[in-house]
């Protein structure tokens, strides 16, 4: 069965709300009321100070946690209620990851760290999917590391191999926490270039996390996490 969001919005989130020990002395309450929406080949930033609810907000829009209350549907689908079964379904066909480590695995190719989505899912891959991975790898410049393991090649290139692993199988939705916080200035800037090439040229909806003032201002959208709450800055305001 497939799901249309509406006016291309990818995910749409209403009420958001997580609360960690409810009705104990230990309550927290994180995140106190989220209405977000990214569309189709949008670029949104989220900022906010450590603690803020940053990632508890991503692992919300990528189903890997569920909410105290609020509402999640991605291309149209009602998340939240979902069986186990089925919301590790949306996420292995619908949402790619990006993380601050690469999490690649060791013992295989950067070309089949790339494809693990792909493989996971299957087994194998098709000839088509094996051709369009190799593209996108080419694409971020790694034509002649296809075979190399990732502790043969440096940082930056295997942050590359984790974004080309994210989009292997073509979700349309990715979630990046902090992708380029462990890469040096340089290469974090080459990084987000290219995660934001490919949004555009894929048209995913792309959401980053990040504590980089300097790449939020490059994004189509900011938002900012505090006290529990969302809502949309401007450029300037992260000057």
């Amino acid at each position: 069965m497939s799901f249309v969001a509406a006016e291309g919005v990818i995910v749409r989130g209403s009420n958001l709300r997580k609360v960690y020990s409810p009705g104990t002395p230990l309550e927290v309450q994180v995140l106190k009321g989220i209405d977000i929406e990214v569309r189709s080949g949008e670029f949104v930033a989220i900022v906010g100070q450590s603690g803020s609810g940053k990632s508890t907000l991503l692992n919300l829009l990528g189903a890997l946690d569920t909410p105290s209350g609020g509402n999640l549907s991605i291309e149209g689908q009602e998340i939240f209620g979902l069986g186990s079964d089925a919301l590790a379904d949306v996420r292995a066909r619908r949402i790619g990851f990006v993380f601050q480590f690469h999490y690649l695995l060791d013992e295989f190719t950067c070309l089949e760290n790339a494809l693990m989505p792909i493989l996971v899912q299957r087994g194998r891959a098709t000839p088509e999917e094996m051709a369009r991975v190799r593209a996108l790898l080419e694409r971020v410049g790694l034509s002649d590391q296809l075979h190399k393991l990732p502790g043969k090649i440096s940082g930056g290139q295997q942050q590359r191999v984790a974004i080309v692993r994210a989009l292997a199988h073509q979700p349309s939705l990715v979630l990046a926490d902090e992708p380029t916080g462990n890469l040096d200035s340089r290469s974090g800037q080459q990084v987000f270039e290219l995660m934001r090439e490919i949004t555009r040229a894929q048209r995913v909806a792309f959401v980053m996390v990040t504590h980089d003032d300097r790449l939020a201002r490059a994004a189509d959208r900011i938002l900012r996490i505090e006290d529990g709450l969302i809502g949309t800055i401007s450029q300037s305001e992260l000057l």
